[in-house]
Parts: C-alpha cells; structure tokens; sequence
C-alpha cells in the first residue's frame, strides 16, 4: 500500500468509516458514505465519489476478500487529501459478549465539546484509542467520556443509552460526540430523547446500553459503580437490529440513488450538527 504523507497522516486532518460486513454485505453503506462525505466536505477532502470511494468500488473490493472475513467482518474506508483506501478485518464482537454484558467506567479525560473535531470521524482519534487500551488493561470493556461540564458524553467507540421506565435516553449531540450509525437507526425506530445526563443521576436509570456499527446493540451491566440489573429494552433494540439488518444491507447494495443524497437517518444527524455549529459561530458546509 502506497501511503503519502499528507495531512490526514502528520496532522490528524483525514477521515474514516468502519462499516460491519455479514454474509459479505456492508450493512449501512449509504449512510456511512452519507456520514463520511459530510465530513470530507468539513475538511475540505474533496468528493468521495470522484475519488472512487462508492459502493461499486466498494463491492469490487469486497470480492477479493476471503469469505471466512466477510462472513463477520469489518470493512475500514479511510480518505485523507492524497490518500484513499479500504481495509478489511473481522469483527471482534461474537455472541458470548452479548450475553454477559460490558464492564464500562467513567473516563479521567474530558471530551472537549467545544472542538468541531468530536462531531466527525476523523484520523484524531488518540483519545480513544488510549483510553480504550486503558480499558481492555484495567479488565473492562469500555471507558465513557464525560465533558467539560461534567456531562456524560459518548464512549471511546460507542454511543451510550440509558433507559428508565422503559423509555429510551441518550446525551444530545451538543454533549460533544459522534453522530453514530447505529444512534440514528435506532433513534428512527425508537422513541428516543435526547438530553443531559451527569454521572450522579445514573442510579435513576435501570438500564444501559452501548451501540457502535461492529457490535449493533450491547447491554451494559456496569458503568463505574452502578450496576444495571436489567436489559429487557436492550434486547428489545437488540432483536430488531438483528432481524433486519440482513435487509437493510441488501437494500444498500441494490440502491441506485447517489452517494451525496443524504439518507433520512443521516439528515436528521447533520441538521442537528449544523444547530451545533451555527451556535458555535461556525458554518457547516
């Protein structure tokens, strides 16, 4: 692999997407593309299509996979201004996770809400790399970020809910974090609020759960010291997932619609960024 050493590489100002691939489908596709171009046009990368980062090229790619990788993998799409290219691995989360559950802690470093940065997937991703290596060394899952004002945020590489009274909760964006694949699709088909929660109130929720595109929906039976006896309305979303993403997969590669036509579950994520920006006295392109 030819790597130039531009921007993206020396100073972080690259993006990516990981997409979850089953039975050799990406599941999602379109709106990891839709996600991944809103950020290139943040950075100023250019047109993921033009720079042949769409799903004819990506289903060419993935026929030169082995099937043993596709059948649970992860498909990493990475652009920065010089550099385009896919990866593939497969997907570390299996069944027996799910049935126990994720040990998570509160993380000792701050999400900057403040920094444009934490709404994109972008090459700066030191923070959560270190932080999750200090997780997996601690003997637990995950670490969940707060930020400067003390309110729960987003996971090193998830995004967290919270349910009481079998209502769904979920930090805001404006609380600094990733608008998530997952997040949107389960905000679509869930009702869903969104709002501030501080560390002190989580002994009022009975139930927890994380979500990113390679694990779809985990339970979390504890974060910090809290510990969250029940998961019903995590396997509720968990079992919805799981029953239709085969479709939604099929249904992104037979999708003829453009690249930069942005899907119902991605629009709803920019609109909400573009609130957040023009509150920051930025523009989002």
């Amino acid at each position: 692999m030819d790597i130039r050493l531009d921007e993206g590489f020396l100073f972080g100002m690259g993006v990516f997407e990981t997409v979850a691939v089953e039975q050799g489908r990406p599941l999602l596709l379109e709106q990891h593309l839709n996600r991944m171009q809103g950020s290139a046009d943040f950075l100023k990368l250019g047109s993921c299509a033009e720079r042949g980062l769409t799903k004819e090229k990506i289903a060419e790619y993935l026929s030169t996979q082995e099937m043993s990788v596709k059948m649970h993998g992860a498909l990493k799409i990475v652009m920065s201004a010089e550099n385009t290219f896919f990866q593939m691995r497969e997907n570390p989360y299996m069944d027996e996770i799910y049935s126990r559950g994720f040990m998570t802690d509160l993380s000792k470093v701050r999400r900057n809400e403040t920094s444009p940065l934490v709404y994109h997937k972008t090459f700066n991703y030191g923070d959560c790399v270190l932080e999750k290596r200090a997780a997996a060394a601690a003997g637990i899952n995950e670490k969940i970020f707060i930020n400067t004002k003390g309110q729960i945020s987003e996971g090193t590489v998830c995004n967290v809910f919270f349910v009481r009274k079998n209502m769904i909760y979920t930090p805001q964006l404006s609380c600094g974090l990733l608008p998530g694949i997952l997040r949107e699709y389960i905000m679509e088909r869930f009702q869903v609020t969104e709002t501030i929660i501080y560390p002190d109130e989580l002994m009022y929720y009975e139930e927890c759960f994380v979500t990113n595109s390679l694990m779809g929906v985990m339970p979390v039976r504890q974060l910090g010291n809290i510990c969250f006896p029940h998961r019903a309305k995590a396997d509720e979303v968990r079992e919805v997932y799981e029953k239709e993403k085969m479709s939604l997969a099929q249904m992104m590669i037979k999708e003829k619609e453009p690249v930069d036509k942005i899907s119902k579950y991605t629009g709803y994520a920019i609109d909400k960024l573009k609130e957040i920006a023009a509150a920051m006295g930025q523009t989002l392109v």
